[in-house]
């Protein structure tokens, strides 16, 4: 459902001496409000809690990747672990302005071996951590409307316009730039690369709608609602395994 909007009220002048009181009192509640836009992972479960749920290709027959909630290093961490398998876990939500910054921790135990996400055979990644816009279809190259059109009609799960998913590699270099091998609705920005930081935790901080600009610039240059985030890992091309962990995942202003 989309937002409600409501018309700008008329300007009085007698209350701009209390205006930085008030947008201090605003951009508070704004930050409050965004960081519980994504429900944290319970420290009584160990499934991620609803609305996270599964989702995968369209009449996917492949294993799932399996996603799990731990204790880990004295956090709750969700454990990623591909093998052979494909699959994202997807939180859905409504966020009609993406001025926000996504935050979160990762860290990677194994990559896949193999793995090259720049061709289709070995496309594949131990972790990624993905945005995804609603981006309308009128802004979609024709060929590619009509495929994610024809993809749409036998999913179930909503399919975005565009997605940006930050990715720890294996050796691509580190600012990595590329579409997914199999559809430009999806773009992959490298944050982590190599085994140099293997089981160590990372911080991550990015402006969403500015990295959506930079890798979908060429279809709008300003930034659709943000329609879910969403965790994955796959190894079905390679046939492999890989295992990794996120925590502290969080929407801020």
């Amino acid at each position: 459902m989309a937002a409600r909007r409501r018309g700008a009220p008329i300007c009085d002048h007698r209350a701009l001496p209390r205006l930085p009181v008030l947008v201090a009192f605003v951009l508070s509640a704004a930050a409050a409000r965004a960081e519980l836009l994504l429900q944290p992972f319970a420290a009584d479960s160990a499934l991620p809690p609803a609305p996270w749920h599964v989702a995968g290709l369209p009449q996917q027959r492949k294993p799932f990747t399996r996603f799990s909630v731990v204790d880990l290093d004295g956090r709750r961490a969700l454990r990623v672990e591909s093998n052979n398998s494909y699959g994202n876990l997807v939180h859905p939500l409504i966020l009609p302005r993406p001025a926000v910054h996504l935050v979160w921790q990762w860290r990677v135990e194994q990559l896949v071996e193999g793995a090259d996400l720049r061709t289709r055979s070995r496309d594949d990644t131990a972790l990624k951590v993905c945005v995804l816009f609603d981006l309308p279809l009128a802004r979609v190259p024709f060929v590619e409307r009509q495929l994610l059109r024809l993809i749409q009609a036998g999913s179930e799960e909503p399919l975005p316009g565009a997605t940006v998913c930050y990715v720890w590699d294996n050796q691509l270099p580190v600012g990595s730039e590329l579409a997914n091998a199999y559809t430009r609705r999806v773009r992959y920005l490298v944050l982590q690369s190599g085994t140099q930081h293997l089981h160590e935790w990372l911080p991550e901080r990015r402006d969403v709608g500015a990295d959506f600009v930079r890798l979908f610039g060429e279809e709008s240059r300003q930034p659709p609602p943000i329609v879910g985030i969403g965790i994955g890992a796959d190894a079905d091309n390679t046939h492999g395994h890989g295992l990794a962990h996120v925590a502290d995942i969080v929407l801020e202003p």
